[in-house]
């Protein structure tokens, strides 16, 4: 039976409920400071504004996204006083774009803006700070993005592709003439594909496309049904022209157009060439990763008679340079394929001493499968590169592991901290921590710590 209406409206109790702020609305704000995100925050009747592309001490003209409670997410659209650290975005879609929401921002303010985000998180969180900070391990600021997914969407009234990146805070394609921040091969590659895309006889087959480059450039078109002859060779002959190689993913794996694709990249300073498919995780700033492994390697400092784990180990990248200087490393990481992709990468770099296996990591350590044979020696030093969702579970084993290091590197500094609160509490000192400038013009933090047993 239907509802019936008796056009009575009750006051919830504790007072009148405050009135909404209207998507859309245009508000001016004075920001005091920066959220760890880089958004500014203004307080204005008894809400928090966080105010993307706008710096403290600046007056802005904000408008309104989206509203809950006492919070509000704004966009600065005018600046109407500006602070003098700004700087002119060099990027024609900066604002627009939802990849890059930093360049208003010298790159030394954001390292300074990362490093207080760290620091203020593990005190936060874990209630610790490190004996010595490390100075941030930067490289680049543009030109150093390896990896890219490319946003493609069929606008069927319209008759229309679009292509570009995701806006921010919204669904929209921003479509671009360069991406600074893409490795120039991948500039000139993105460059072009807008006309090859908008050029297919059935354009609307297309789900995305992602660009890489390591020892070879590449090209992954992932498409929603099957591809038309005439645009199969439209891209043949576009990778081919490029010497790229053309990947195509429809409801399975990529795979490579001719059969026979190898993608791979270099970590010079141990001699190491690691092979990967598209959809595996690599690290997408090369110089940044290549600093990040030499600088775990000293602060984790293995001899030549211990062994080492390595958790989340993913291809190798920390395992295989880890196994030139060890007795042995024993690498643990969640998916299959990157388990036997891994395996694979030792055996080509002639590593015998490095062993790999699967094992669902949100878990328990020693309710997996390997634990019993694997850990029965110990560890001397343990390496975890956790997801966004840190590595508790692995923490808490650390003292029965017998790691007398643990070097954390890490992609979220609140996880990060609440991880460091449990090794603190099984007795190890945090001693030394510091950012890792991975993704330049963007407020990501990622970190490296090292722990050492009491």
């Amino acid at each position: 039976m239907a509802k019936q209406r008796t056009g009575l409206r009750f006051q919830p109790s504790g007072g009148a409920r405050a009135s909404g702020v209207p998507v859309g609305k245009k508000q001016r704000l004075q920001i005091e400071r920066l959220a760890h995100d880089g958004r500014g925050i203004a307080h204005l009747d008894g809400r928090t504004w966080f105010v993307s592309g706008a710096l403290p001490g600046e007056s802005v003209e904000a408008r309104v996204l989206a509203a809950r409670s006492q919070v509000v997410d704004a966009r600065a659209e005018r600046i109407l006083d500006a602070a003098e650290l700004r700087r002119q975005a060099p990027c024609a879609v900066a604002g627009q774009c939802g990849g890059c929401t930093l360049q208003h921002l010298p790159h030394s303010e954001q390292l300074a803006l990362k490093q207080r985000t760290l620091a203020e998180q593990l005190q936060r969180f874990g209630d610790i700070a490190p004996q010595q900070w490390a100075a941030p391990l930067a490289g680049p600021e543009f030109g150093y993005r390896r990896r890219a997914r490319i946003a493609v969407r069929w606008e069927h009234k319209a008759r229309r592709l679009d292509v570009g990146f995701r806006a921010a805070a919204s669904q929209a394609i921003v479509a671009f003439d360069d991406c600074l921040v893409l490795v120039p091969p991948l500039q000139a590659l993105a460059r072009a594909l807008p006309d090859l895309l908008r050029g297919f006889a059935r354009p609307q087959a297309i789900g995305h496309v992602e660009l890489f480059h390591g020892t070879a450039s590449a090209m992954l078109l992932r498409h929603t049904e099957p591809l038309a002859d005439v645009d199969l060779e439209r891209l043949r002959g576009f990778c081919s022209a490029r010497d790229v190689q053309l990947w195509l993913q429809g409801d399975g794996e990529p795979t490579p157009a001719d059969g026979n694709g190898h993608l791979g990249y270099r970590l010079d300073a141990w001699d190491l060439t690691l092979a990967y498919r598209p959809g595996d995780f690599v690290q997408v700033n090369e110089p940044v990763n290549a600093a990040m492994v030499e600088q775990a390697l000293d602060w984790l400092a293995p001899g030549p008679s211990e062994r080492v784990l390595d958790l989340f180990c993913g291809l190798g990248n920390f395992a295989l340079p880890l196994a030139r200087r060890a007795a042995e490393v024993v690498g643990v990481e969640g998916v299959q394929s990157m388990v036997a992709r891994a395996a694979a990468n030792a055996r080509a770099n002639g590593l015998e001493n490095a062993v790999f296996h699967q094992a669902d990591l949100a878990q328990p350590l020693n309710a997996a499968p390997w634990f019993a044979k694997g850990a029965a020696q110990g560890f001397s030093a343990v390496l975890l590169d956790p997801p966004r969702d840190g590595a508790f579970e692995a923490v808490r084993s650390m003292r029965a592991l017998g790691a007398e290091r643990v070097l954390y590197v890490s992609c979220n500094p609140a996880t990060l901290a609440r991880d460091a609160g449990e090794l603190a509490r099984q007795g190890y000192r945090l001693k030394r921590a510091g950012i890792l400038d991975m993704f330049p013009q963007t407020a990501h933090v990622e970190a490296m710590a090292l722990f050492e047993a009491d």
